[in-house]
């Protein structure tokens, strides 16, 4: 099974791809989609899903995973979080692929084994568990830990494509843009 991690962010937004094979995880790719701040919000939310869309193509995962929606002190960065979430899942709906959703330390539990887990202590047991030579950034730690917690909750047999709803969103989607 191939998953795909996302971690929201309105200045990054990370992305890890993490397969099992078998009992073991391998790391296929990471890495921040980050739009130029600069950009209006509305700018900036096409230019994370257009990257996200093209990880998504280049990938090809079985499942989408995105950490669930949580409060900042600002109501501001909260909304702006959930319009980047929602634009996400949105994304991953078009292309008829069931969406997984963790809340933060759930993920952190997963990985750490303390839903408390600091950003450091999270990066560090993704690289152990993956084995990889560096330590990833935050934002891309964040996602193939949200990979690494659905791929150990996740009680799968085959992996699965697509779901009936998500072919069937797919196949009126492209009914509606050919007759645009």
């Amino acid at each position: 099974m191939r998953v795909l991690g996302l971690d929201p962010g309105s200045r990054k937004t990370g992305w890890g791809v993490v397969e099992r094979r078998g009992r073991e995880f391998h790391c296929l790719g990471a890495g921040h989609v980050a739009p130029s701040a600069r950009l209006e919000l509305p700018l900036r939310l096409h230019a994370i899903v257009r990257d996200v869309d093209l990880v998504m193509e280049r990938f090809s995962p079985d499942v989408v995973v995105v950490e669930a929606a949580f409060h900042h002190e600002f109501a501001r960065s909260t909304l702006v979080l959930g319009q980047i979430r929602g634009a996400l899942l949105v994304a991953a709906v078009e292309r008829g692929l069931p969406v997984a959703e963790y809340a933060p330390r759930a993920i952190k539990l997963a990985v750490t084994g303390r839903g408390g887990a600091a950003k450091e202590q999270v990066a560090a047991m993704v690289q152990l568990q993956l084995r990889l030579a560096e330590r990833p950034q935050a934002d891309a730690a964040d996602a193939l830990a949200g990979a690494l917690c659905h791929l150990r909750r996740a009680k799968f047999d085959a992996p699965r494509r697509r779901t009936p709803a998500g072919e069937r969103l797919a196949a009126m989607l492209a009914t509606s843009r050919s007759g645009r």
